[in-house]
C-alpha cells in the first residue's frame, strides 16, 4: 500500500537531527554563542546553523521523505537518494561550522572551508529537493497540505541559494558587487526564507495532515485553510523575492519586510483558527500525548506572533529579535517536532515490526509501544525551560538563560530516551512483543520499504 511505505533512512535523519539539538542545547547551557556573543558573531552563527540545518532541516527532510508520499498518494521518487543526501548535508554542516570558526580566527585566519560547505550543502539539499519535487510532480493533484509543502520547498531553494552566496563572499571566492550587496544586508531575507518559509510554512502544511490523522479529525475543507495558504505565500513572496530585488536596487528592505509581516500575521491567525477546529472536531476523545504537546507548541507560536507584533509596535523588535527567534525555533518548531516525533517513531516502528504479521498473529497497538505518563514529564520540563529561557532573554539575564538551556537539555535527553525505548520495543509486554514472523527494527534505519 502506497500510504504505508517506509522510507529506509528516515530514522537516520531523525537520529542525526536529535544529536544536533542536544549539541545546540549544550552550547547554550555553556554560554557559547548568543546571548553571550553578538547575533552576527561567528559563535552565534555556529549555534544558529546547528539548530537550523542540523536539527530542524534534517528533521523536516526526514519527515517529508516519509510523509510527502502519504500527502499525495504516490511513492517516493527514489529510495536511493536519501542516504547520499544525508551524507552531503552532514559533511556540509561540519564544513560550515569549521568555516565559521575560521571566520572568528579560531581555526586559522582564512575561512577556506565556507565555499566547500556551500557546495556540499547545496548538493545535499538539491538531492532532497529533486526527490521530493519528482514525487510531487507524479501526483495528478495536490491536497492543501501538499501545496504548503510546495511553497516551503521553494523557500528552501531560496534559503540555500542565499546561503551559498554568503559562503562564497565570506570565503573570499567572489567579490561581485550584487553578491556583496546581498551578503551585506540580506540576512533578514535569508532568515525569513528559512525560518518562516521552509520550516514554519512546511510545518504548518504537514501539521494539517498529521494532527487530523493522529486525532481522527476530518480533513479541513474550510476557506480559512486556502486563505492561510494564499496569504502566507504572498507574505513570503514579498519578503523573499521582493527583499532580494530591493537589496539589488539599493532600496529600503525594512519597508518590504514590514509589508510582508501584515499578511504573514493574518495567515498565522487563520492557521491557529484551523488548528483549534481540528481539535474540536476530533473523534478521538482522549487526546494522546503527542497532540497535547503539539498544543503547547502551537501556544508558543501564538506567543511568538504576539511578541513580534508588540515589539514592532513599541520599536524594540531589532533589540529583542533574539528572544523572538529563540521562541519560534525552540517553542514552536522544536516543540512541534519533538511532539510529533514521539508519535511518528512509534507509528513507523509498529508498521515496520508488526506490518508483516497483521492478521496472522496477535499484535500490540501503536500506543502499546510507549508509556505516555513517563514521557509527559520530559516534555513539560522542556516547554517550561523554553518559556523561562525566553523570559530570561527579554529580561537580559544571560545566566538564567544558561540555566534554562541546561534544563532544556535534560528534557530533550528524557524525550530521546523514550524514542530509543520505543525503537527497541522496550515497553511492549510479552508475549506479543515479537510474534513469529515479526522483525525487530534497527535503531537507525528501516529494514524494508514496504510494510
Amino acid at each position: 500500500m502506497i500510504g504505508v511505505s517506509l522510507s529506509r533512512w528516515t530514522m537516520s535523519y531523525f537520529a542525526a537531527a536529535l544529536g544536533a539539538l542536544l549539541l545546540a542545547e549544550l552550547m547554550m547551557a555553556t554560554g557559547y554563542g548568543f546571548p553571550g556573543a553578538d547575533l552576527r558573531a561567528p559563535e552565534t552563527l555556529v549555534l544558529v546553523h546547528v539548530v537550523a540545518i542540523g536539527w530542524l532541516s534534517l528533521l523536516m527532510c526526514g519527515a517529508l521523505l516519509q510523509f510527502l508520499p502519504v500527502l499525495v498518494n504516490r511513492p517516493l521518487a527514489s529510495n536511493n537518494l536519501p542516504l547520499p543526501a544525508l551524507i552531503c548535508l552532514l559533511a556540509g554542516l561540519a564544513a560550515l561550522l569549521v568555516g565559521f570558526m575560521q571566520l572568528g580566527g579560531n581555526l586559522g585566519s582564512s575561512p577556506t572551508a565556507l565555499p566547500i560547505a556551500g557546495l556540499l550543502l547545496g548538493t545535499g539539499f538539491c538531492l532532497v529537493l529533486w526527490n521530493l519535487a519528482r514525487t510531487l510532480l507524479s501526483a495528478p493533484e495536490h491536497p492543501l497540505p501538499a501545496r504548503f509543502v510546495v511553497v516551503g520547498l521553494w523557500c528552501l531553494g531560496a534559503t540555500v541559494t542565499l546561503g551559498i552566496v554568503f559562503t562564497l563572499v565570506f570565503g573570499g571566492a567572489t567579490s561581485w558587487a550584487p553578491l556583496l550587496a546581498l551578503t551585506g544586508v540580506g540576512l533578514p531575507v535569508h532568515v525569513t526564507a528559512g525560518l518562516g518559509g521552509w520550516l514554519t510554512f512546511t510545518a504548518m502544511g504537514v501539521s494539517y495532515r498529521l494532527l487530523a490523522m493522529f486525532m481522527l479529525s476530518p480533513d479541513l475543507e474550510r476557506a480559512t485553510g486556502k486563505a492561510t495558504l494564499y496569504l502566507g505565500t504572498v507574505a513570503l513572496v514579498v519578503a523573499v523575492a521582493g527583499g532580494v530585488l530591493v537589496i539589488l536596487a539599493a532600496g529600503n528592505l525594512e519597508l518590504v519586510l514590514l509589508a510582508a509581516l501584515g499578511s504573514g500575521v493574518v495567515a498565522l491567525l487563520l492557521y491557529g483558527a484551523d488548528v483549534v477546529q481540528l481539535y474540536r472536531a476530533r473523534k478521538r476523545r482522549i487526546i494522546e500525548l503527542n497532540s497535547r504537546m503539539a498544543a503547547l507548541a502551537l501556544a508558543s507560536l501564538g506567543a511568538s506572533v504576539a511578541l513580534l507584533v508588540a515589539l514592532a509596535i513599541i520599536g524594540r523588535l531589532t533589540d529583542e529579535i533574539g528572544a523572538v527567534v529563540f521562541l519560534v525555533a525552540f517553542g514552536w518548531l522544536s516543540g512541534l517536532g519533538l511532539s510529533q516525533l514521539y508519535k511518528i517513531v512509534a507509528f513507523l516502528t509498529w508498521l515496520e515490526c508488526y506490518g508483516p504479521v497483521l492478521g496472522k498473529a496477535p499484535t500490540p497497538r501503536v500506543q502499546d509501544l510507549v508509556v505516555e505518563r513517563r514521557a509527559a514529564k520530559w516534555f513539560l520540563l522542556y516547554f517550561a525551560a523554553v518559556w523561562a529561557g525566553t523570559a530570561a532573554l527579554l529580561a537580559g539575564h544571560p545566566s538564567l538563560f544558561k540555566a534554562a538551556a541546561a534544563v532544556m537539555l535534560v528534557g530533550t535527553l528524557g524525550v530521546a530516551s523514550q524514542l530509543v525505548r520505543t525503537r527497541r520495543l522496550a515497553d511492549v509486554k510479552a508475549p506479543s512483543a515479537l510474534p513469529q514472523g515479526a522483525q525487530r527494527p534497527r535503531l537507525l534505519y528501516s529494514l524494508s520499504h514496504q510494510s
